[in-house]
């Protein structure tokens, strides 16, 4: 009997061993299952920071997702490309405009094929429009009435802020498109940075100076006038009959050390669900079927940057830190 009772506990005792033994093999497969997705470094152009808040829960409740942790970095879209390439840790860039994503491309950080898909590396589209104060006071309809007297601008600087490039290249080529040559274009640039009233670092940065009461009008991305509404902000906003599309690049970092879940990352915020979390914080969709569903008009007379030669031409000839149109005009109104 004695015999027969030892072996009873010996089989009771390795029952709890292996019940422990799956107990560990379970619970660390659960741990290796919440650390699955690891951790993506997004450096992003400051508006969107209040759509991601809500794009990156929805993409940790997908299987891709699932176990992934985020840091997030946002600012001017032009001093956060000089901040990857300075060694800021990045797996996801998204950027205003594509001349801060080619930086990254001559830095080795983006591959030259980053526009080779479907998307032509985009994520989101916009137009430029003027904020106003609520009634529009000042009866801002056009970019003829951002020159007259007594009306003041606020805008982005073009040295940090990608959509203060887009806001200069909506004014420049609004007037290209009403059949205004080069030179007299250039001339209404100059004008209109005779009635800059303040230059912040980024886009989210000058809707804030505006809403501080600084100025009449702000040149601004629409989602930014749609953010700013939606936040009980009192301000209009016009949409020019003339203005330029713009379109927002995104891409995973070639140094990143989790390119598998970055590249699930951005394929997801191309997806239907993440398309509309984007137009419902008032971005236009790169997704038709889910623009379909916003009702963003479009403007008689927009027109895009290739429009106008393209970035890789329009950067050079307007933002060339030393021999930019932009730049000069800037030196001699005493900014920049």
């Amino acid at each position: 009997m004695r015999s027969t009772g030892r072996i009873i506990a010996l089989t009771g005792l390795l029952v709890l061993l292996a019940a422990a033994a799956v107990a560990a093999i379970l619970t660390s497969g659960k741990a290796s299952a919440r650390s699955a997705g690891g951790t993506i470094s997004l450096v992003a152009y400051s508006t969107p920071r209040d759509a991601y808040s809500q794009l990156i829960p929805a993409f940790q409740d997908t299987s891709a997702g699932r176990g992934t942790s985020f840091q997030q970095s946002y600012g001017g879209s032009g001093e956060q490309a000089r901040a990857v390439i300075a060694g800021l840790k990045a797996d996801v860039v998204a950027f205003s405009l594509e001349p801060d994503m080619t930086s990254l491309v001559k830095a080795g950080l983006v591959a030259k094929t980053w526009k080779q898909e479907p998307f032509h590396g985009l994520v989101t589209h916009s137009v430029v429009v003027f904020a106003v104060r609520k009634g529009n006071p000042k009866n801002i309809r056009g970019w003829a009435d951002l020159i007259k007297p007594g009306v003041d601008v606020v805008t982005p600087n073009v040295q940090t802020s990608g959509g203060a490039k887009w806001n200069v290249m909506a004014a420049y080529g609004a007037q290209r498109r009403i059949g205004l040559s080069h030179a007299r274009s250039v001339k209404y640039l100059e004008k209109l940075y005779d009635h800059v009233v303040s230059q912040d670092k980024s886009a989210r940065e000058a809707l804030q100076t505006f809403l501080a009461g600084r100025g009449d009008v702000l040149l601004a991305y629409e989602n930014e006038a749609i953010f700013a509404q939606k936040h009980d902000q009192p301000l209009d906003y016009v949409i020019p009959k003339a203005t330029i599309l713009i379109s927002n690049p995104i891409a995973v970092v070639k140094t990143s050390k989790n390119k598998t879940t970055a590249r699930a990352f951005v394929n997801f915020l191309r997806g239907k669900p993440a398309q509309v979390i984007f137009g419902q914080n008032g971005y236009r969709p790169v997704l038709r079927k889910a623009a379909r569903q916003f009702g963003f008009p479009r403007p008689p007379r927009v027109f895009s940057i290739e429009w106008l030669g393209g970035w890789a031409k329009v950067d050079k000839r307007f933002f060339d830190p030393n021999t930019g149109i932009v730049t000069r005009i800037q030196k001699k109104k005493g900014g920049g």
